[in-house]
């Protein structure tokens, strides 16, 4: 991708997300409904592929974008691999087309490829109705855009595992944290951002 491409991509995701937020505060610009979690290395594969392009079917969206944030561009992506942090890829694309983008390993060094690299992604298409918001940190994804319960259950039962708010922060979370414990503060942070309306389960 080149500088253009880009600055296309970061300024469309700029849209759907707070480009500067950062997990458990809420990442996105809009409220696009109910959330779920999955692991995030799970996004960076091939067979996460035909999820991403069912999201962004739903909507109307002809090819799906994504962004990395972490590491820095310019500080990483540029000086040491002279290459953007960016996909956009058509929906008509397959798995191996997905991982060719994402593995591909700059000058043959590994640790240059998005899959390995990346810390911080952002995920979204041109109707910026739906995105996934991933952290290698917490080690966890977030999904929102789902035309509603049956739409989301259905995409939920076939590309899962993806939990809500209150299950990744009993399985996926307590790992990341020193102890195994979540702190109470990320938790409710997290709850209140990401939980459905009321608190009651969807």
């Amino acid at each position: 991708m080149d500088h253009n491409g880009y600055l296309d991509v970061r300024s469309s995701s700029a849209v759907t997300f707070d480009l500067d937020a950062r997990l458990p505060d809420q990442v996105f610009n809009d409220d696009l409904g109910d959330s779920l979690f999955c692991e995030f290395d799970a996004v960076l594969t091939p067979e996460f592929w035909p999820a991403l392009c069912a999201m962004a079917r739903w909507h109307g969206d002809g090819h799906v974008e994504l962004l990395v944030l972490e590491p820095d561009c310019e500080m990483f992506y540029l000086s040491e691999y002279q290459m953007y942090p960016a996909i956009s890829l058509s929906v008509e694309a397959g798995a191996d087309d997905y991982w060719a983008a994402i593995g591909h390993e700059p000058g043959g060094d590994i640790m240059g490829s998005i899959a390995i690299s990346a810390n911080v992604i952002a995920v979204t298409g041109p109707s910026r109705r739906w995105g996934c918001w991933g952290e290698r940190d917490p080690e966890v994804a977030v999904f929102r855009g789902f035309p509603n319960a049956a739409v989301r259950n259905e995409w939920r039962a076939r590309f899962g595992p993806f939990l809500e708010v209150s299950e990744a922060l009993e399985s996926y979370l307590p790992l990341t944290f020193a102890g195994r414990i979540v702190p109470d503060e990320y938790a409710a942070a997290l709850t209140a951002n990401y939980g459905p309306p009321g608190g009651k389960r969807p």
